[in-house]
Formats: structure tokens, sequence, C-alpha cells
């Protein structure tokens, strides 16, 4: 850029940093005094040595001009409650050059410092207005097309861009995840929704990239490009060198990232349109012809601060914000336009005063248009539920002769075995499944030849091959990331997490990013997946805390999660059936939380008497959400609510206290987690004169406790009640594993009490 003298007066320290941005730009094009060139024709390069043509400048200029507004709109209308977000992308608008270079369809999940970038590419479809729509997030209004008033998030459905919530890196692995899957969709013969040579956009801070779960995906590229996997995502490391007021190392991300093996490299100047739009051209024309991931550092700065709250000079010099602001993208592209002889500064200054007015009114608008008044409206598109498709969905059995090749005929289907374990029917259901829904796909840690570690999953590859189910890196996070991409390209994904204490590790991509996709996007974007994880205590010769998890906490407390937890053959098997149907109508995000210690029970009261043994349901028939199963139903002297390994537990130690005390016992098993059904509850504990809550989880945060609540505020609290659960420990290895978790002795124990 050339030198501007008069471009940064002498200020006091406690001027709005915003306001001396915006005065800035105005004084700098009122004293250039250089000599224009000859006006370029629309298709000719802006300047002499570029690729990036007058048209290509001028409308990537006004991209920059809205998004530099819209942040200028929200610091002064915050102040006045109008406003209600103010991260901005001041410093950042030359990621309008991606959007530029890329697709409409290509799917993109975007930095929260995306103003130029949403600007841009709502150039690719007509009758889209950038200004309004993001004027509208900005103020939570109802009438927001993307979250519908939830957060201000850079998102929109016709144009592919995925809403994120001030995400720190976790959006890294789904982005590649639905790079993997625009691939994995031509080997299974899926039809995308998106072109087939459409890639992955991913963008984010240089402060970001160092985080584990951005390290995660970076690694999981690089294993599939190794691999000679296609993968095309683009990821977009949009270099500010600063994350809040933490430094990156001068050179850091270009020392780090440009040797990588598997994850091609390429510079771009994001701070000057002309230099800066043949490099990013370069990348994106890479990533799309070689369906590699590609890595793009962009070079960006970062003014007017972190957001509306940070004050720069209480930590930064005053030197140094001066120097900062001087390197602002629009004075470039001021000059850029100035010397090209694309406009004069008259024309310059009108047309930025003119963005500045659009934003403003859009603003105000925005301001008066209805915002979400009631919780009905606010918690709308979390947890869609529709029964009555569901259970269609579930009970739909019309793939039967898919079925008679994979079980080998009629005599070997499944509902014509005799009595199981819980493994098996687990086993025949996925099979079932994989025939129902060619969309399906599984895959986790040891799933495919080895049928996993239990062999829950055995012959499932051989059956429906490795393009449908097979093993993945041993990293959870990224499991869950490719679920998710899976899930966006409209498949139907059944991700296994090995041991539950293993999900503790990757929570936020349920927690943050699958749970929050509808709410977020007003229900236009959904992650429709069912995650099955080895889950519980009671296993003998096998255990330690890794392999013996109750923690069941961490998913109830996720919004808009169903939790289940079969306990036997036939209820594994419907309730499956019920999980995927879930996913596929209402787009539902499910954990099926398979018991290690019962996969292979046979026996409930003696060895040998195979009272744990089911007959595998025909696939016509399916559990209804939310609904348990009850053992002695006319039984009113003592209810016993349990789930899980707790079930078989309660079902024996029922027939103890009725010969210890004569009392008739009930025993329901819960099967459903989250939600739980509290009329359900409430129903059982009305009609038993005592009630024991048997939770094989820690007395702390535990099911039990949304049993007892949901007990309580039925008006029920005043009845004998007691629970019996496990200690607040981690769980030791061996026999010491079994003073920790409840057993039959202690259930009777605590019936006792109950006298």
């Amino acid at each position: 850029m050339s030198a501007a003298p008069n471009l940064i007066p002498a200020r006091q320290k406690n001027v709005n940093r915003a306001q001396v941005c915006d005065e800035n730009f105005t004084e700098f094009v009122r004293h250039w005094h250089g000599k224009p060139q000859r006006k370029p024709r629309p298709d000719e390069p802006v300047l002499p040595g570029s690729v990036c043509t007058a048209r290509d400048f001028m409308e990537l200029f006004e991209s920059q001009l809205i998004s530099r507004h819209l942040d200028l709109m929200a610091r002064v209308l915050r102040v006045q409650q109008k406003v209600f977000y103010t991260i901005g992308s001041s410093g950042h608008e030359g990621n309008a050059m991606v959007a530029r270079l890329t697709r409409h369809t290509d799917p993109a999940f975007l930095h929260y410092r995306s103003g130029g970038f949403m600007a841009e590419r709502f150039r690719k479809l007509p009758g889209m207005d950038p200004i309004m729509d993001s004027a509208l997030s900005f103020a939570a209004s109802k009438d927001d097309p993307i979250s519908g008033g939830r957060h201000k998030v850079w998102g929109s459905k016709p144009l592919w861009v995925l809403p994120q919530t001030s995400t720190i890196a976790s959006h890294l692995p789904k982005a590649l995840g639905t790079a993997v899957a625009i691939e994995q969709a031509r080997r299974i013969g899926h039809k995308l929704p998106i072109p087939d040579d459409s890639i992955a956009i991913c963008s984010f801070g240089d402060a970001s990239s160092n985080h584990a779960t951005a390290q995660t995906a970076f690694n999981t590229a690089q294993w599939t490009a190794y691999q000679k996997l296609p993968a095309p995502v683009l990821y977009v490391c949009e270099d500010n060198g600063i994350g809040i007021s933490v430094k990156t190392p001068s050179g850091w991300i270009a020392n780090a990232f440009r040797h990588r093996d598997g994850l091609d490299y390429f510079f771009a100047d994001g701070l000057d349109i002309a230099e800066g739009y043949g490099q990013v051209a370069a990348a994106v024309e890479h990533c799309r012809r070689t369906r590699r991931p590609t890595f793009l550092h962009l070079k960006t700065t970062r003014i007017m601060g972190h957001a509306g709250t940070d004050f720069e000079i209480e930590w930064r010099s005053f030197e140094e914000l001066i120097s900062v602001e001087a390197g602002d993208p629009l004075l470039r592209s001021a000059e850029i336009a100035l010397v090209s002889g694309l406009m004069d500064q008259d024309d310059l200054l009108g047309l930025y005063e003119f963005t500045r007015v659009k934003c403003f009114k859009a603003a105000e608008e925005a301001d008066r248009r209805p915002k979400l008044t009631s919780l009905a409206d606010v918690v709308a598109p979390l947890a869609p539920y529709s029964p009555e498709k569901v259970t269609a969905e579930a009970k739909r059995a019309d793939y039967g002769e898919k079925r008679l090749a994979v079980f080998g005929g009629e005599t070997k289907l499944p509902e014509n075995q005799p009595p199981r374990h819980l493994a098996i029917q687990i086993n025949n259901a996925l099979h079932d499944l994989f025939c129902k829904y060619p969309e399906s796909l599984l895959f986790g840690e040891d799933v495919a030849q080895k049928g996993g570690v239990y062999t829950v999953t055995k012959g499932l590859q051989k059956a429906f091959k490795g393009a449908r189910v097979f093993n993945t890196l041993l990293d959870e996070t990224m499991i869950l990331g490719l679920a998710q991409g899976f899930a966006n390209m409209g498949m139907l994904p059944l991700p296994e997490i090995q041991y539950l204490a293993y999900f503790h590790n990757a929570c936020d991509q349920i927690r943050g990013e699958a749970c929050s996709l509808q709410f977020f996007s007003n229900g236009q974007y959904r992650n429709p997946m069912v995650m099955r994880i080895a889950s519980l205590g009671y296993q003998r010769g096998f255990g330690g805390h890794f392999h013996n998890d109750n923690s069941i906490t961490a998913l109830r407390d996720i919004p808009g999660l169903v939790v289940g937890c079969p306990s036997r053959g036939d209820d594994a098997a419907t309730m499956l059936r019920t999980m995927m149907a879930l996913a596929k109508v209402d787009g539902r995000v499910c954990a099926y939380l398979e018991p290690i210690a019962l996969y292979m029970t046979k026996d409930l009261y003696e060895a040998g008497d195979g009272r744990w043994l089911t007959t595998y349901p025909a696939p016509d028939q399916a559990m209804p959400l939310g609904s348990a199963r009850i053992y002695n139903d006319n039984a009113t002297d003592l209810v016993i609510f349990s789930f899980g390994n707790g079930v078989p537990m309660s079902l024996r130690a029922a027939r103890e206290i009725e010969k210890k005390h004569g009392w008739k016992v009930r025993v329901v098993d819960l099967r459903w987690l989250q939600p739980l059904n509290t009329d359900e509850i409430a129903k059982h504990a009305g009609e038993c004169k005592r009630i024991l809550v048997v939770d094989e989880g820690r007395r702390s945060a535990g099911v039990g406790e949304g049993v007892i609540t949901a007990v309580v505020e039925a008006g029920h609290g005043a009845k004998p009640l007691r629970r019996v659960v496990g200690v607040d420990t981690y769980t030791p290895l061996a026999g010491a594993a079994f003073l920790v978790i409840p057993s039959d002795a202690d259930i009777v124990a605590m019936a006792a009490e109950l006298v």
C-alpha cells in the first residue's frame, strides 16, 4: 500500500476505535493524491499482473463494505439494545474471495468473522439480501431466516452454509466428515443433495488451529490422504495473528502447516484482493481437482478488537493499535479502486456512505420485527417428534426380499430362530436395518473384520461390504465428526463408540454440534444418527473405570438427545428400529446404550434357566419412544424403577423380597433414559405403596435423581421412597468394582428400610 501520511492523525487513547477505523477510510480516500491508470473493462485485470478482473474486484469490494458497515452498525446499535452481537469481521473481509471462487453448493462451516464471505455468497442466488438477512440475525429477530432469532449465526439453507455458534475448532471434524461423505456417497450408490464434485469449506482462526479438536481433524485429513482416500475439504485458516489477547508467534501457522504430509498448503494475502485472488483460486482449484485435503493460509488482520466489549487499549500499546489499523484491508481495496481508475474519490465515498445507510436502515427495520417471546417458540426446533410417522417408519417392513438374501432364506430369518442373548439380537437388528436403509453406514474402532470387541457387529462387513461398514482411526472425536458429515449428506450413520468412557473426550461433537444444529438452524438442517455405545458396569475379568463406565449424566444433559438403554434382546431390536425411525423422520440424534455385562447373559434366576434369552421380534414390531416394560403389573406393594443391568438384578431381588416380606413387587424397566417418561413413572408410583429406585450410576447426578424428581413432582413424595445407587467414585479394578455398584443384596436390604 502506498504511504498515507495523513491517514491516522494524533488521537486520544480513549477514542472509540471503531470510530477511528471508520474515519480512517474517509480520510484516506480524501487525502489520496495518486494518479489513476486507464479504467479497465469489466473483464480486464483490475491491476496489471492480477487475475482478478475489474468486475470481480468491484463486487468483492461491495461485499467488503457490507461486512464492514454491519460491524459498525452493530457497535452503534448495541448500546441502544437494538443489536445483540458485536464480534465483527473487520480485517477479515478478504474471505469474500473464498466465497466468490467456490460454489453456493459447496457446504460451508464458517468462522464467526465471515461477514465478507456471506455477503459475497449471497450473490450466488438471485433475490437474496445479505444486509437484511444479517440485520435480522444481529437483532435476534424471529424473522431471521437461519436461526429464527435463537442466535447470531452465519448460515443459510439455500446457500449451504451450516450455522456454527461461536465455535472454537469444534466444526472442523464435521467439515472433514462432510468431505468424506461426498465421496462415500458414490461408493454406496447414494444420491447427494449437492453436485458430486463439491468440496467442503471450513474457516477458523489461527488461535483455534491449536485446539485439540482442530488437530484431530488435521490428523484425520492426513491419515485419509495417506491412504489415498478422497477428502475434498478446504481448510481456511484466517490468520490475524491473535486470539482475543494472546498473540500467535510470528510465522507459526506457516511453519506448522507448510510441510504436513497429506495436507496441501497454500498461502493467500487476504488483505489485498488484487494479489490474493489468484492465490485463493489456486487453492480452490487444487482441492476440487485433486479431492485432497487442502490448507489455505489466508493472511488477515483484526481491527476494532475481538468484540465490542474488548477495550484493546487496556492491554495493547497505542502505537501497536495505530499500526494494526493502518493495515486495514479496506484501505488497500480503496487504493486499488482509485489506482485502477474504477472509481474516483467522490464515487468511492458515495458508495461507502450509501452502504452505511443501507445497513442502518435494515437494522432499524429488523429491530421492529417480532422477537421470540414464548418458550414454545424457542424450543420448537430442538427436539421434533412425529409419533405417528415415526411409528409407521419403525414398523415398515417392505424389504423382505433383501432380508431373505442377507440371512440366507426363510428358515434362517432371526425371528424363526430359538431365543438368543442381547448381543446376537442387536446383531440381527443391525443386519435388518442395513437391509431396510441402503443409506446407512456403521463405523468405529474394530467394527469391521473383527466385528467389534464383543462381536456385536460380526458379519456386517461381509454382508454389506466395506463401503458401508468400516474401521476408523482411534479417535472418538473424529468418529462423531464423520457421523455428522454423513448425516449432512443425507445418509443414516451408526457410529460406534467402543466404551462409554471414550465418549466423554468427544462429548462436544454431540453437545455443541450435532444436537444444536436443528436448534440454531430453526429446523432447516439436521444431523440424524444413532450412536451405539457399549456401556455400564458389571463386567467381570475386564474392568477398571474405562471399561465399566456408568456415567450417563453427560448424555442426559444434552438438549434434544434421545437416550435409550435396552436390557434384553427383543427390546434391543425394537428400540433400535425406533431410533432409526426417529433419525430418518425427525432428524434426531440418538444414543443407544448397550449394557456390556448383559451382552452374553442367558440366565436370570439360576444357572441354566435361560430366562434372559429372548426371541427376535418380527421386523414390523417397534417400541414407542418413552414406553417402559412392566414386570408383574398387578403388584402394588412395591414398585422398583430401574434400567440396564438393574433390571435383572431387580427381578432377582423382587423374588427375595416376596419371600421375606410377602410383598408383591412390580418392576419397571424404564428403557428410555432421556427424555424420561415422567407420566409413566408417576402412574406406577401412584399405584404402589412403596417406591424403590435402582440406579447403578453414581449417587450424584444419576438417572435415579430424575426418577425421584418425577415421583415427587407428581405428588407421591410422601410414600416410603428410597434409592439404591452407586458410589461417587471411579470404578476400581477386579472384585473391588463390586463394592461401589449396587448388588441384588443391596436392593433386598434397602427394601427392608421401607417397612
